[in-house]
């Protein structure tokens, strides 16, 4: 179980990092460029965009990956609990 909950635990925020920072660089390679990322069509624009955050654009992937992190955290303590009482 806690194996379980270590994946649950770490995997979630390393995706949703990866995901991040790999839209990250396509906005930094379209502002080398001279444009404008529009955030929402994730095209590099000629003209400015307004800005529309991740979790605006992925509630579903940021709220998902939290939440998967929450039962991680409980199956590990839930795990370790379990450990105690059985020494």
């Amino acid at each position: 179980m806690i194996r379980l909950g270590l994946l649950l635990l770490i995997l979630p925020p390393l995706l949703l990092l990866g995901l991040y920072f790999w839209e990250l660089a396509d906005v930094r390679a379209c502002q080398l460029d001279g444009g404008h990322w529009d955030y929402v069509a994730s095209v590099c624009r000629d003209s400015a965009q307004d800005f529309a955050s991740f979790f605006e654009r992925a509630p579903f992937i940021v709220n998902g990956s939290m939440m998967t992190s929450v039962v991680g955290l409980l199956l590990c303590m839930m795990g370790l609990v379990q450990r105690r009482q059985q020494a």
